[in-house]
């Protein structure tokens, strides 16, 4: 079972980086701070933890959608965070929270994929689509994206979750578990695989637009020849960028998949595009900030090295991340040096901040949600 193969890679993962020859680091300690801004908490609410699953958040134009492990579903006034509504999927949440065109959608274990209507939270439809569902599903253009455990993805009818479409390819024999879905953009269906690949799916039918490999295996074992793409890429109008763990960082052309240019570097916690900068947290929590046109370095913090640090997101001129003691922290994103710091409610923030509003949403694994601004 493909299932059973995720697992293996990640317990053997975890077995190398205890006994490899490689000293351990420790996590960085927190040094005083002379804050020159402040992090404003603007609301909070409890929604309950994720367990060992990372459960996104979900931001529309008219509310917040989150879940926990145990199945529950929330709608949040995106003002004031008061729950307008809660209701039990059924199941035991394993992949969401995915929003858009009047649905909240969320996955499970055993491959149950569920869409409620975002108004009342009444069930519109539930399928089975044959494997863990890790992610978020996306919805655009009628089309519900899924991707499952087994490497699959899977194009569905928003209307009644009918199959339009499965995306499918081979495996190498370790991968490691990853949460990462996928992004959608101008019809194309954007995903990173085991083995460094990067794809562009055509949203419509499902056919394979460009594939292209970002990272190439190298090493003498399987475990070290692990190269996987386990965050998502990012995409704007004129490039489409992804980054490996054991790997590289590379940026292509989205419509046709011509590399632009690649870097040697290594990250499972993602990336994100601002502008002209493209900003990433590497496997030791090293932030960089890179010039996205050829991937020239312009500044590096390793203040939060071993802190299992977030992937940045950009909130006017700073950058916003977490890490495992349930701290936040912001950068200046023009030198990286940091401004300021603020606890939440102790637990580890495994998701990046993303928007809301003039400000950002953060999440913990214990199930605390925090909507933030910056002064």
């Amino acid at each position: 079972m493909n299932i059973k193969r995720i697992f293996v890679a990640l317990s053997l993962l975890l077995l190398a980086s205890c006994s490899s020859d490689k000293p351990r680091i420790e996590p960085a300690k927190l040094l005083d701070l002379k804050p020159s801004a402040t992090i404003d908490v603007r609301w909070s609410a409890d929604i309950g933890g994720a367990g060992q699953s990372v459960l996104f958040p979900a931001v529309t134009r008219e509310a917040v959608f989150a879940a926990n492990s145990s199945g529950r579903l929330y709608r949040l006034d995106r003002n004031n965070g008061k729950k307008l509504w809660g209701i039990d999927s059924g199941f035991a949440i394993t992949g969401g929270v995915g929003a858009g065109e009047g649905l909240v959608l969320v996955g499970g274990e055993k491959g149950q994929l569920a869409a409620f209507d975002e108004s009342d939270g009444k069930l519109k439809w539930q399928v089975d689509v044959r494997s863990d569902v890790l992610s978020a599903p996306e919805i655009a253009d009628g089309v519900v994206v899924v991707r499952t455990g087994n490497q699959r993805i899977t194009g569905l009818s928003a209307k009644d979750g009918s199959r339009l479409w499965l995306y499918e390819r081979a495996t190498p024999t370790l991968i490691v578990r990853s949460h990462a879905g996928v992004a959608i953009r101008n019809g194309l269906v954007y995903a990173g695989f085991a083995a460094g690949k990067l794809a562009a799916i055509s949203l419509k039918n499902g056919a394979v637009v460009w594939e292209s490999a970002v990272s190439q295996p190298r090493g003498n074992t399987e475990l070290e020849r692990i190269s996987d793409i386990t965050s998502l890429p990012v995409v704007d109008n004129s490039r489409v960028c992804a980054v490996a763990f054991q790997g590289r960082l590379a940026c292509f052309d989205p419509a046709r998949g011509g590399a632009l240019w690649t870097r040697d570097v290594s990250s499972d916690k993602g990336l994100s595009l601002y502008g002209k900068t493209l900003y990433l947290t590497d496997t030791d929590s090293k932030v960089l900030a890179l010039d996205v046109a050829g991937g020239a370095s312009l500044w590096k913090n390793d203040q939060l090295l071993a802190r299992a640090a977030t992937a940045p997101y950009p909130l006017g001129d700073h950058l916003l991340l977490g890490d495992f003691e349930g701290y936040l922290h912001m950068l200046k994103s023009e030198d990286g040096s940091i401004v300021a710091r603020r606890g939440t409610d102790g637990t580890a923030i495994r998701i990046a901040p993303m928007t809301l509003g003039d400000g950002a949403l953060v999440m913990t694994s214990g199930g605390e949600l925090f909507s933030v601004s910056v002064r």
